[in-house]
């Protein structure tokens, strides 16, 4: 049996319409499961110096104002919450399952999200865009940070609005592919969700360095090598579907909605997911943290990193 803890969801919120899609996105995706969810929202401290104006009594006027101002902008928050609240009591999740949380800033947004992401969450839900859309022209600078520095739970960063129903799970053979296996299965154990295993195939180049210069293999001797290359690839992933599929049967999944496929040819891995993604209908793509090259992926799997800039109008999970 999945503990209480596994399920439990840190929704990091700030206000913004987005947040408010990654909220909804949560409440539908996993309504069924009934995990704890908690919104969570940092509330950025005004500057300490603009305080200390205060002792000239021509910026108490000003003081007043900004004191006015936190005010409303804590009142508002504080109403966001409650509406973020009601569309997960409303899509079923128990009201002692829901909890509010206005953090006052302490290190900064992201660090202390991280913080609180120590206390037994089994994933942290942000969205993609936050309210500073110029910062956050490529990629919200709070999700970018999560992506990069939280390593030890799973992030998801939803865009747009996703569609339901189906997920794309990337495999390579890597002990991080499992983990994402593992993940998906843990939070979604008995649903009906499709979940397609894919694992894609860069096209190849061969290029063999003699001394000073640098001769192609003839066409029809390269095609050959390619054809071998890979077969060797699909033979070397057969057992890995078959440990990913086995791995989500025994969590609950339909095993008539459990499929895979493989993808030969593209120039990008990540593209090629994330195209995929977008001609398959998928509204959500998991990725491990890292892959099968730990020396290139050193401080980020190089892969995860593309999906998430790439797939603005779905939830990506980048599983640790």
């Amino acid at each position: 049996m999945v503990s209480r803890t596994q399920k439990k969801i840190l929704l990091a919120i700030d206000g913004s319409d987005q947040s408010l899609n990654a909220v909804r996105y949560v409440s539908k995706l996993l309504a069924s499961q009934k995990p704890d969810v908690v919104l969570f929202h940092v509330m950025r401290k005004i500057d300490e110096t603009f305080w200390d104006l205060g002792i000239d009594p021509a910026y108490h006027r000003r003081v007043a104002d900004v004191s006015a101002w936190a005010l409303e902008q804590k009142k508002a928050i504080q109403g966001f919450m409650n509406y973020a609240s009601q569309i997960l009591l409303e899509a079923g999740i128990p009201e002692e399952s829901v909890t509010a949380k206005i953090h006052e800033s302490k290190t900064g947004v992201a660090r202390d999200i991280i913080k609180e992401s120590m206390n037994g969450y089994s994933g942290v839900v942000v969205g993609r865009k936050g309210l500073s859309k110029l910062k956050d022209l490529l990629l919200g600078s709070v999700a970018h940070k999560l992506v990069e520095k939280l390593r030890h739970v799973s992030v998801w960063v939803v865009g747009g609005t996703p569609q339901l129903g189906r997920i794309l799970l990337a495999l390579d053979g890597s002990e991080g592919a499992m983990k994402a296996v593992d993940h998906v299965g843990t939070l979604l154990a008995g649903s009906d969700y499709e979940v397609t295993l894919l694992h894609v195939m860069r096209e190849v180049n061969w290029l063999i360095c003699q001394k000073e210069r640098a001769d192609y293999i003839p066409s029809k001797l390269e095609a050959s090598l390619e054809e071998k290359w890979l077969e060797d690839e699909r033979v070397e992933m057969g057992p890995v579907f078959d440990e990913a599929r086995i791995r989500l049967i025994n969590a609950g999944f339909d095993p008539n909605r459990v499929t895979t496929k493989l993808i030969r040819g593209v120039s990008s891995r990540a593209g090629g997911i994330v195209e995929e993604a977008k001609v398959g209908g998928y509204g959500s793509i998991v990725v491990g943290r890292r892959g099968l090259s730990k020396v290139e992926e050193f401080f980020m799997g190089r892969v995860s990193n593309k999906v998430v800039h790439l797939a603005k109008e779905m939830a990506v999970w980048v599983v640790s």
